[in-house]
């Protein structure tokens, strides 16, 4: 089948080979593996994903929606996470009907809402997001508990009084990052919050986990995780994002035009700043299939999209064979942090979101057009 670029690609085999592994983790340790929609929300891959993942959590309103909505129709036990640095008063009742947990970024917001979100929904749990103010986060801009951080609660910002009304406790301190990470922060999140956790029904370690990278200690985090539920007989939750879509699949784009400025520039029908937004805030460089770095190979181009945004480059990459107008080229590893982050920037054509079946049959799920450009504007 011929698809129009640019397009995302998620491999379905590729998919279930990451669930599979998470489920694995839930098996053995008992954790419970929940998806994070802000790393991956490719619903129509729904039916699939809710077969081995026991539910969602969301960042806000409509997340949840969607988790509810999409997620829950193929697992009618799912469960339903929201957390928001701070929750709208208009929106706390529609999120409180739809949500299993909800997690409340600090004492204030926990006591504003939860005598209101109780009475909505009784059988709602109710969790703080800790800040233990430890995290080996590669970069700032990734780091929840860096300096001045507005994302948990400190220990000495933490009220004891609500700590009566709470089931469990939430933390996120990671990012692309092993066990060793885990278990520092564990250390210092241990130390300093233990005390709390008597009555407490769960702990929600975040997410951040490299569990389908090639290389993770699998077996580390599996004896963690068990060892941490008996020590304090509390369930455990893990909600990875990036770890469900890591390595399974890529943007397809098209070379638009070739020219000479000092260097080599190829120009493409995609952009770094629009559709691979993480290139430029991380920052780093995505893999082009066939390339390799600046004069490795014969023919090096610069790489650039295609906006008016100056800094709208992929990077220097290499090729045995000059590029020209029509060529295709493949970003890997983009279904993670991409279309959820997407932009019509500059009136620029969002990529389809394409599905290669286990048969290896492409299907076009969604194409985007002028609408979801004017959609946004007024």
């Amino acid at each position: 089948m011929h698809m129009q670029t640019p397009y995302y690609l998620c491999e379905e085999k590729l998919l279930e080979n990451n669930l599979k592994i998470l489920d694995d983790v839930q098996q053995r340790s008992g954790a419970k593996v929940i998806l994070a929609l802000k790393g991956f929300a490719m619903f129509s891959t729904f039916p699939l994903v809710s077969k081995y993942l026991k539910g969602c959590t969301a960042s806000g309103l409509y997340e949840a929606r969607l988790a509810r909505e999409e997620f829950c129709r193929f697992n009618k036990s799912a469960e339903v996470h929201t957390y928001s640095p701070a929750f709208r008063e208009k929106e706390i009742a529609e999120i409180a009907k739809i949500s299993n947990h909800i997690v409340f970024n600090s004492p204030n917001q926990l006591e504003r809402f939860v005598t209101k979100v109780k009475e909505i929904n009784p059988t709602i749990e109710v969790s703080l997001r800790i800040n233990p103010e430890v995290s080996a986060s590669p970069k700032d801009i990734y780091n929840p508990c860096g300096l001045y951080s507005r994302l948990g609660t400190t220990l000495t910002n933490l009220d004891e009084e609500s700590l009566s009304r709470v089931d469990g406790l939430n933390f996120h301190a990671l990012c692309e990052q092993d066990v060793d990470a885990l278990e520092e922060v564990l250390v210092a999140f241990e130390k300093n919050f233990a005390q709390y956790f008597k009555n407490l029904k769960y702990i929600n370690f975040g997410g951040g986990h490299h569990i389908t990278k090639k290389g993770y200690d699998i077996e580390r985090l599996i004896t963690i995780i068990r060892a941490f539920r008996e020590r304090y007989n509390v369930e455990v939750y893990l909600e990875p994002g990036e770890a469900v879509g890591w390595e399974t699949g890529y943007l397809v784009s098209t070379v638009l035009d070739v020219f000479h400025n000092g260097m080599d520039i190829a120009i493409l029908d995609t952009s770094a700043e629009a559709h691979m937004p993480d290139t430029l805030a991380m920052p780093y460089r995505a893999d082009v299939r066939g390339a390799g770095k600046a004069n490795e190979k014969k023919y090096t181009y610069r790489l650039g999209g295609n906006t008016c945004l100056a800094g709208d480059i992929m990077g220097d990459y290499s090729f045995d064979k000059p590029l020209s107008v029509g060529d295709k080229l493949i970003f890997e590893d983009q279904i993670h942090y991409t279309f959820v982050k997407s932009t019509t920037f500059n009136g620029i054509k969002l990529p389809s979101l394409v599905i290669k079946r286990h048969d290896g049959t492409l299907h076009l799920v969604k194409e985007f057009g002028y609408e979801e450009y004017k959609n946004r504007l007024s």
